[in-house]
């Protein structure tokens, strides 16, 4: 009798120790499979660096730690910088960008997924130079879904974003915007030696200096924008990589871009090209309601009066000289006198009705408004015969 009852015991007792056995041999197993990972990390962020760097952007990293056992990967990167090599239309120069900290972490489970979270400041400066840029911001981060493969779609939010040039007495702002987010993700279906990447560019609150007028007062930007005449993904530098799209004939496809300033706002789409110079060709279809409110916020009245600055000239009209701008209103009062300064103070009625005689009358979201065409021409932007701006090349 007491042969027929031990048996269940017996059975009872492994069952109690299995469970427990098989948790311990998991544990094991899921450590070991970890510390590998973490162990491939710096095998794999050594290859990437190599690989970007034959491309020109030259990554190093003073600290680097790995941590998050058990189900997350976090690799941590203090004081990182990037040296730009042949990054721009002038292969001479060359720049380097450094930062307080990277934080990258990824899923063990799911390691196509990253996310980065980005430690201000950054400081930005010419190759064995004093910083000539200094940027911060209150949150920066980015992700990536595809990695180690082509990626599939990657975005790049900051809030609260200063750009400030620095190397005076006092730092002097440059940018200031309260969002900002950057999406681009591969088109589905697009060949894999002709992909074709559709990108949003989202702005609130934003504000910049020394670039025009216009854009010293906030502003928001919601722009979709379809990129084609890629080659590939690999790494290169930029230059080439424009080289490439223009000799495809590829282009950018303004979809939708929608640009709200105070009462003022302004949507267009069309479509833009490289030329063989690499210089920007193509138009925009522009439609803009408050158009009357924009003429005034230049102030081309008092520039006239006051003389204008051949800087201001240089962003505002460029290739129009100051002092032929002098010599006209002497010669105008010489002729008549007062007739000078009759006509500096009612610049801006006629700039108004000069550019309203340009395009037609539309609607936009309930309002009143003028559509016109915004052309551009090697490297130079027209608003009808008028030369409003000059973009330099891209290579």
């Amino acid at each position: 009798m007491s042969d027929l009852t031990s048996a269940p015991r017996r059975r009872s007792r492994f069952g109690l120790y299995a469970v427990p056995v098989a948790v311990l041999i998991a544990a094991v197993l899921w450590s070991g499979f970890w510390f590998f990972a973490a162990s491939q990390v710096g095998v794999q962020a050594d290859a990437w660096r190599a690989q970007e760097a034959k491309a020109g952007r030259v990554y190093d990293c003073a600290n680097r730690s790995v941590a998050g056992y058990p189900f997350r990967l976090e690799i941590r990167c203090e004081q990182p910088s990037v040296m730009l090599v042949s990054q721009t239309a002038s292969p001479q120069m060359s720049f380097v960008a450094r930062l307080a900290e990277i934080l990258v972490v990824a899923q063990i489970y799911d390691p196509k997924l990253v996310i980065a979270e980005f430690k201000g400041p950054a400081t930005i400066a010419e190759r064995n130079a004093q910083p000539t840029l200094s940027v911060n911001w209150r949150l920066g981060r980015s992700s990536v879904v595809g990695l180690p493969a082509v990626p599939q779609r990657a975005s790049l939010v900051f809030d609260d974003l200063a750009i400030d040039r620095t190397g005076g007495p006092a730092p002097t702002p440059l940018m200031r915007v309260n969002h900002i987010e950057l999406h681009g993700r591969q088109v589905e279906g697009s060949a894999p030696d002709n992909p074709a990447i559709e990108t949003v560019l989202q702005i609130n609150g934003g504000t910049l200096q020394e670039v025009h007028p216009l854009l010293t007062q906030p502003f928001n930007a919601d722009i979709h924008a379809r990129l084609n005449g890629l080659k590939d993904f690999s790494p290169k530098p930029w230059p080439d990589r424009f080289r490439e799209i223009q000799a495809a004939g590829g282009s950018v496809e303004i979809q939708q871009s929608r640009i709200e300033q105070g009462d003022v706002l302004s949507v267009a789409a069309g479509t833009l090209r490289l030329n063989a110079q690499g210089r920007i060709e193509g138009e925009l279809q522009m439609t803009v309601a408050g158009l009357e409110r924009v003429i005034p916020a230049l102030g081309i009245d008092k520039m006239l009066d006051d003389g204008v600055p051949q800087s201001t000239l240089d962003r505002v009209a460029p290739g129009v000289k100051s002092q032929d701008i002098s010599n006209l209103f002497g010669a105008l009062d010489r002729a008549i006198p007062g007739l000078g300064k009759v006509i500096k103070q009612n610049a801006n009625a006629g700039i108004s009705a000069g550019i309203n005689s340009l395009g037609t009358e539309a609607t936009l979201e309930g309002k009143k408004a003028r559509s016109f065409p915004l052309r551009f021409a090697d490297g130079a932007v027209f608003l009808g015969p008028l030369k409003v701006a000059q973009i330099p090349p891209l290579f």
